[in-house]
């Protein structure tokens, strides 16, 4: 059974948060970076740990495990900065998302991925695309777009606004 809206095969970035591994497709993602300064944005919301500056131009910095009330991204040998692409009503907003590692780039067919579970009615699931299999392991097949509330993405473009 394959999801809607999920009709060819699709490549996708696969990292890991924790012990859970997530992908985003590949055509959201511009870059992998290395770890480097972050500075911090004061007011902003716990899950932005600031900007960096990507060839000149100020990039806002997300820790997705805080918006997933994991625990906090900490600084290893293998965090990276997964720079993206996220559609905020028709104009792009590029995003670095810290992840704990990057792990490969994998090809899924429609027909092995599943829907999202549904976990009730108080608990948002929208931005799950899909669970894709790889190997023994599932994969939370995320979509970007949906991660974050248009309010959210607002607030961190006119951080990133005043910032330059």
């Amino acid at each position: 059974m394959s999801v809607a809206g999920i009709t060819e095969t699709v490549q996708y970035l696969t990292f890991k948060l924790a012990d859970e591994i997530f992908a985003f497709d590949v055509a959201k993602v511009r870059e992998i970076l290395e770890i480097t300064t972050i500075t911090k944005v004061p007011q902003t919301p716990d899950f932005m740990r600031g900007v960096i500056n990507l060839r000149g131009s100020v990039v806002p910095v997300i820790d997705l495990k805080l918006n997933f009330s994991m625990p906090r991204t900490e600084q290893t040998i293998n965090t990276c900065i997964i720079v993206v692409e996220v559609n905020l009503d028709g104009e792009i907003i590029v995003l670095g998302v810290l992840a704990d590692s990057v792990q490969e780039v994998v090809e899924m067919e429609p027909d092995l991925i599943e829907p999202p579970p549904k976990l009730g009615t108080k608990l948002n699931t929208a931005f799950i695309k899909g669970m894709g299999k790889v190997e023994s392991n599932f994969v939370m097949i995320l979509d970007i777009d949906k991660v974050f509330s248009a309010e959210e993405l607002t607030d961190l473009q006119t951080t990133t606004e005043q910032e330059v």
